[in-house]
């Protein structure tokens, strides 16, 4: 109605403000309704709501499956063009339906009962006439039924239409399909690193406690000295645990730093090889000095793929003898676990297997390369990151 107002003033203005009344002459009022088309397309072009604003209302009326529609506003001319162009098509259609349903249903409802209230009125009717001859008392209600028929048909036709553009003039153009598929890699890169960071942390420390836990059970009576050593280590592990959950958990933080504690690195695998040492391990270090002067990047992901290799070894071969060499140049740094296998495995839990996994995610967001597997009796893990590469 706005745009149709505005379209007669402009034409009064066209004509020297001379002229029919719009409301009194059918021909002006449609002229006036085409006038008013390209004005709304306009006001659709300049308008960057136009695109959400009609997704909306194609969803909610049309049934469109939101999917098919685009949710944030045009940015570009070229993407509000489509919505323009829709918002058009649903003014015009709107506009018939509109004024079908002004019209069709008084005329509908005076021609069934015009028989009822002068028999003879249909044949004087100008459209009746031209049949001549004696007309059927029951012809009038009959077109009465044909005009409220052809409108629902209409208003069906209409929203079919609509419906069926919805998906072609407001559906994601290739910039937003692939802001869509750059936030959703962003999402599934984050849920990665929070599941490798708590399987690597926290599952590192439930191990490390259960295997201590179990061995001090086992010595309480024989060995009080080293129940309680192990029931200290319990203790030292368990506080660094809490600390690495509140780093992991601060990922999920998007108002704040990522973590209350900073993630361990390099500069402590003596401390983690002496937790595992207390949890049963027997550990062969071999590393070189000046690891904490490594990339601080590389140094986190290469703790990381430690303590996993460490764990494993417990976890799957048991108390046996683990070699661990830590060593450097300057390109690369080079991680090697090695213990042997083909003795009673350890107890395990189930549910796991996501351990090798995570080394080579890692080292591939590193640019780097890792090799897991069996032979001549022993079980290597080796991993090779480059010092200057920068994650992906």
């Amino acid at each position: 109605m706005p745009y149709f107002l505005l379209a007669n003033v402009l034409l009064s203005l066209v004509r020297g403000g001379k002229g029919a009344n719009v409301f009194l002459s059918p021909l002006l009022q449609f002229t006036t309704f085409a006038a008013a088309l390209p004005l709304a397309a306009l006001s659709a072009l300049l308008f960057p709501l136009a695109r959400p604003l009609e997704s909306t209302i194609a969803r909610a009326l049309c049934g469109v499956d939101e999917a098919d529609l685009a949710t944030g506003p045009a940015r570009t001319w070229s993407e509000r063009a489509r919505p323009a162009l829709y918002f058009t098509l649903h003014l015009a259609l709107g506009g018939v339906v509109s004024g079908m349903s002004l019209a069709a249903p008084p005329a509908a409802v005076a021609l069934c009962t015009m028989p009822l209230l002068d028999p003879d009125a249909p044949g004087r009717l100008p459209w009746f006439s031209v049949l001549g001859g004696p007309l059927p008392p029951l012809l009038a209600p009959l077109c009465g039924l044909g005009l409220l028929a052809l409108l629902a048909l209409t208003s069906r036709a209409a929203g079919a239409l609509l419906a069926r553009c919805a998906p072609a003039l407001l559906g994601p153009t290739a910039a937003d399909r692939l802001a869509a598929a750059e936030h959703r890699a962003h999402e599934l890169a984050l849920r990665n690193r929070l599941a490798r960071e708590l399987h690597d942390s926290v599952g590192h420390a439930l191990s490390a406690v259960l295997l201590q836990a179990s061995a001090a059970r086992r010595v309480l009576d024989r060995d009080p000295d080293f129940a309680r050593r192990a029931l200290a280590s319990i203790e030292e592990t368990t506080r660094e645990a809490v600390g690495e959950l509140d780093t992991v958990l601060g990922l999920l933080r998007e108002d704040g730093p990522a973590a209350a504690a900073p993630a361990p690195t390099l500069a402590g695998l003596d401390a983690l090889v002496e937790r595992t040492r207390a949890a049963g391990g027997e550990i062969d270090l071999t590393a070189p000095e000046g690891l904490g002067s490594l990339p601080p990047v590389v140094s986190r992901e290469a703790y990381r793929i430690v303590q996993e290799g460490l764990t494993n070894a417990l976890r799957h071969a048991g108390p046996v003898p683990v070699r661990l060499s830590v060593t450097t140049d300057t390109e690369t740094l080079e991680v090697t676990v090695e213990n042997p296998v083909g003795r009673a495995p350890a107890r395990t839990r189930g549910g796991g297997g996501r351990g090798l996994t995570g080394i080579a995610e890692r080292a591939r967001l590193l640019r780097g390369t890792s090799t897991a597997g069996a032979r001549d009796g022993v079980w290597r893990l080796s991993v090779r990151l480059p010092l200057n590469g920068g994650p992906r």
